[in-house]
């Protein structure tokens, strides 16, 4: 029995040597990780297009493609860093990315779109909980000082660049493989990353605490109720029963679900960390910024590929100025902080994103990338660039030790879940917009079908017809034009690729311009909330907030 203990002892000694001599393997394991869960906020949106092309659906419900993935994401990524403290943040962390690489393999073969939300959702599960574990286990794995000053640098480089990244290699795998690649190429990534954390990371030790899974559930699905109302109605209009049931809904179990937090002896989310007067104002405007990141992500990733015929390999390319500005932004708002203070750089930022997004709401059909667009994203990325260090400090400002991660943490919530709240409500502005744009210009809608053979018209003319409000898409387009006799697919093709691109780019542009003129209004109300709720003075400022406030 004892040479049994011994030898029990000397292969758990030579496991803990073995993980504590690879530092430089531990923290690729844990940026990796974070590098993947990153990338898929961006890649995904450079193949929504081709997606929307492949399962037969519009640019608003394709927006389910990114919301049940930040809904699943910021719903439960509270849940899922408690869920690290108590069952241990190295078993969480596997579990969390098998989740994820899990979802990206069933998103990637689905057949059908219902399908593809399923493995989306999956996707935002398991980054849920590998995304605040990986943070967690950079503290734990790293001594304090300089070793894991590097680390958090490392983690936070890793980060960022992880949307660029996202963007170009979404624009490659799309246009030289498919738009299933976006997803698949988290598969391997996933596999070797459960193999080296098991091989080389440490377990953390195990807290005192109740699981709150009650709470998560029902925060989550009353954001799911609200989301999806605003989603329906793009579609089904306000006075549809279903939608209104699904606002109220959701409104009623967020309350509930306040109310629970309020009474219960150990919450998810301690209502005093919300309630201080300048966390909650930062979290509001992480909500908004959040909400107008998405919105732009998303209708332009629309419009350069619609409407300036962007391939998706040249959409990646369009986007990479708007990561690296940010990254030199930030950069330089850790040296700028001690001497202004969070609050007039984070309202300097708020003013620019407002700016960049008044800017976006003047575009046309005509619209160019050099004249209009970029313009537009160097100013957007110098405003975030602005907000993201002095808000993760303002949230992190004079709070409790105890309370200091789930603080840190509601500014992830906030983005995710503004983006999804943000961009179905951006969508079915930008939806009724499409659509009004459609009834007033139906004299040029006639005019392009007349130029179409006398035989054709009546034939394009039902299937635009069919084809609802928000008209067909690429993929119904040339469906159809193969259902036609081949003596005719001719002058359909020169149709659809002419006539009518030209009208459908007039429709899409001015949906699009009133969907950033809604986004600029949600600006304004964030550069009202920085200078009316944000008041921490360049005193309360923690020395390394920004490395502190990671670790958070």
């Amino acid at each position: 029995m004892t040479e049994t203990r011994a030898a029990g002892a000397a292969t758990e000694h030579r496991t803990t040597a073995k993980r504590a001599a690879h530092p430089g393997l531990i923290l690729l394991i844990i940026a990796g990780a974070q590098m993947m869960v990153v990338l898929d906020a961006t890649i995904v949106n450079i193949a929504l297009p081709a997606m929307g092309n492949y399962f037969g659906k519009s640019q608003t419900s394709m927006t389910w493609a990114l919301n049940a993935y930040t809904l699943a994401f910021g719903g439960l990524l509270l849940l899922g860093g408690r869920a690290g403290d108590i069952f241990g943040r190295r078993r969480m962390f596997m579990i969390g990315l098998g989740l994820f690489t899990l979802g990206s393999f069933l998103a990637g073969i689905a057949t059908s779109f219902e399908f593809l939300i399923i493995g989306r959702v999956v996707q935002g599960i398991g980054g849920a909980i590998a995304s605040p574990t990986a943070l967690s286990l950079v503290t734990t794995s790293f001594e304090a000082g300089p070793q894991r000053t590097r680390a958090f640098a490392v983690y936070a480089a890793v980060s960022g660049a992880g949307a660029a990244l996202g963007l170009l290699l979404g624009g490659v795998l799309t246009d030289f493989l498919s738009w299933r690649w976006v997803l698949f190429v988290n598969v391997p990534i996933g596999v070797l990353l459960i193999a080296g954390s098991y091989a080389y990371l440490q377990e953390s030790a195990r807290h005192k605490g109740r699981f709150d899974v009650a709470g998560g559930a029902v925060s989550t699905v009353g954001m799911v109720g609200i989301v999806y109302a605003f989603i329906h109605a793009a579609t089904e209009g306000w006075g549809n029963a279903t939608t209104l049931g699904a606002l109220l809904g959701g409104i009623v179990l967020l309350i509930a679900f306040f109310a629970y937090q309020a009474r219960s002896r150990d919450p998810m989310l301690p209502l005093r960390v919300v309630l201080d007067r300048n966390r909650g104002g930062a979290y509001l405007v992480m909500l908004i910024v959040g909400a107008g990141m998405f919105g732009m992500f998303y209708f332009v990733t629309f419009f350069v590929q619609g409407v300036m015929q962007f391939s998706p390999l040249r959409a990646g390319f369009a986007f990479l100025p708007i990561a690296f500005v940010i990254g030199i932004t930030s950069q330089a708002m850790t040296k700028l902080l001690p001497r202004f203070g969070p609050k007039p750089i984070i309202t300097a930022g708020t003013v620019l994103l407002t700016a960049a997004m008044f800017w976006y709401s003047t575009v046309d059909r005509d619209s160019g990338y050099l004249n209009t667009f970029l313009p537009g994203m160097i100013v957007m990325a110098i405003g975030m660039g602005c907000i993201f260090v002095p808000l993760t400090i303002v949230a992190v400002a004079r709070v409790d030790n105890t309370d200091a991660g789930v603080a840190s943490a509601m500014l992830n919530v906030g983005q995710q879940v503004g983006g999804s709240i943000g961009l179905s409500v951006l969508a079915n502005v930008a939806a009724t917009a499409g659509r009004s744009a459609v009834n007033s210009h139906k004299s040029e809608q006639a005019q392009a079908l007349g130029t179409l053979p006398h035989n054709l018209q009546p034939i394009v003319g039902k299937f635009l017809g069919s084809a609802g409000s928000s008209g067909p898409d690429q993929g119904q387009i040339a469906h159809f034009v193969k259902t036609l006799p081949s003596a005719d697919q001719g002058a359909a093709a020169t149709y659809f690729n002419g006539p009518f691109h030209d009208f459908s780019a007039l429709v899409q542009a001015h949906a699009s311009g009133m969907g950033f003129l809604a986004a600029a209004f949600f600006g304004v109300s964030a550069i009202v909330v920085s200078v009316v709720l944000i008041n921490v003075k360049k005193d309360d400022v923690p020395a390394e907030a920004p490395i502190e406030a990671l670790a958070a």
